[in-house]
């Protein structure tokens, strides 16, 4: 599947209180293969955020809940592109709409085809900021948390289960220093390994069979008294 049908498998919110608008919107992109969710008011488009959309098209100049305030309260569950559809031109609006958590805004009376690609961009460049924080990279070494696989230098690790859950653990958390108690809290599911000393174990599996793979500087850092760390 390409990037640009992942795109146009997105799930749209649309909000406005202008009924054909709503209506050509949703035509336009469903006809693209959004899935369209509508609002006519601020407070449902904070109803319809339930549903999780991609990116969210929401018009300034609602009544009641207008759409910097429905901004302000959607960024409070919902990290994905916001842009404000408004006939305001003045300075201290898009100033407004930036500050409230909007990524960007449209000017109406606006050309369908240039929505369109400004739509297709945000959730480009979201995508690739998804990918990128599914994926760590430190020198040769690549963690995919998604496919839950390491590799060096393109090359794959062979890394158990509960090896990986440190890896993951620890990379996640940069230059902080665990013990290996906590370690054993926070990666949780060790069965029948209660003892915390196991992580000591594990860590020596995971160091020998990086070194092995090439690596020569050893991304878990042994901190004398103190527990591991993943070096920043």
């Amino acid at each position: 599947m390409t990037e640009r049908e992942r795109e146009r498998q997105a799930t749209l919110l649309v909000a406005d209180d202008e009924p054909d608008i709503v209506e050509m919107l949703a035509e336009y992109f469903t006809g693209r293969g959004f899935r369209v969710l509508e609002a006519s008011s601020g407070q449902e488009a904070l109803e319809q955020a339930a549903h999780a959309p991609d990116l969210v098209l929401l018009d300034v100049g609602m009544p009641r809940l207008d759409g910097f305030e429905a901004c302000r309260r959607l960024r409070e569950h919902l990290t994905c592109p916001i842009l404000f559809l408004t006939a305001r031109v003045e300075d201290v609006d898009a100033l407004e709409g930036f500050a409230c958590g909007a990524d960007d805004y449209v000017l109406k009376p606006f050309s369908l085809a240039v929505l369109g690609a400004r739509v297709d961009a945000h959730l480009a460049r979201d995508q690739r900021q998804q990918v990128k924080a599914e994926v760590r990279f430190d020198g040769d070494v690549a963690i995919d948390y998604r496919t839950r696989t390491v590799t060096v230098a393109g090359a794959p690790v062979d890394l158990t289960r509960r090896e990986f859950d440190i890896v993951a653990f620890l990379s996640k958390h940069p230059g902080q220093v665990f013990d290996r108690d906590r370690i054993h809290e926070r990666v949780g599911g060790w069965e029948n390994e209660s003892d915390s000393q196991v992580v000591t174990e594990h860590i020596r599996r995971i160091r020998n069979k990086l070194a092995a793979a090439g690596v020569e500087r050893d991304p878990v850092e042994t901190v004398w008294g103190m527990g591991y760390r993943w070096r920043a």
